[in-house]
């Protein structure tokens, strides 16, 4: 990949967003064709309670806002994930611009769940991040009560590094897990050695 990344007035990143290629997927920017699979994998409950942004009810406006923004990010990306043999889209991943640094995020939808997606996604993500940014410490969250994402945050490398709370427009005030990763512990993993 090449890479041009850029710290921007505000604190945030700037980063080229290429297409993305792993072994089963395509990650590429989501697009007004995606809004019908969009609705259907992230109005679900079961989804939502684990993010922090994504409203439930999930409808068409819900959508349309979304890509407003993703087409726009306030530093980072937001990629949609799509099967690379149909086009299938499975869910979204990016990198955020936080007040810690730069955060990645991923969500898959419940028919795909356990099928190692989101870890596909993640390593392709955490790759760009130390690639196209000088950042020296990536970092990741995921609920106490989301085991899934904690393996998935696991298998990219991360370190615990403490919890906190965060706020999500369904559940509320949560207890959320922070991680880490830094630029010397991404080096020595970049062969992503299936764990």
């Amino acid at each position: 990949m090449v890479a041009e990344a850029d710290y921007t007035d505000d604190g945030g990143f700037t980063i080229d967003q290429p297409v993305l290629r792993t072994e089963r997927l395509v990650m590429r920017p989501p697009c007004e064709a995606d809004i019908d699979q969009l609705v259907a994998l992230a109005d679900n409950r079961h989804v939502a309670e684990m993010l922090a942004r994504m409203p439930h009810p999930y409808g068409v406006e819900e959508a349309r806002s979304f890509l407003a923004m993703a087409r726009a990010p306030r530093g980072g990306v937001v990629y949609a994930l799509t099967l690379a043999e149909n086009g299938a889209f499975l869910g979204c991943a990016g990198l955020n611009s936080t007040d810690r640094g730069l955060e990645l995020g991923y969500w898959i939808g419940e028919p795909h769940w356990k099928r190692g997606y989101a870890t596909e996604a993640a390593h392709a993500l955490v790759d760009l991040a130390f690639t196209r940014t000088t950042i020296q410490v990536l970092h990741a969250s995921t609920r106490v009560i989301n085991p899934a994402s904690r393996r998935v945050i696991h298998k990219c490398g991360f370190q615990y590094a403490g919890q906190g709370m965060l706020n999500s427009m369904v559940a509320g005030q949560v207890p959320v897990e922070r991680y880490r990763l830094d630029r010397k512990t991404w080096t020595s993993l970049r062969s992503w050695v299936r764990l």
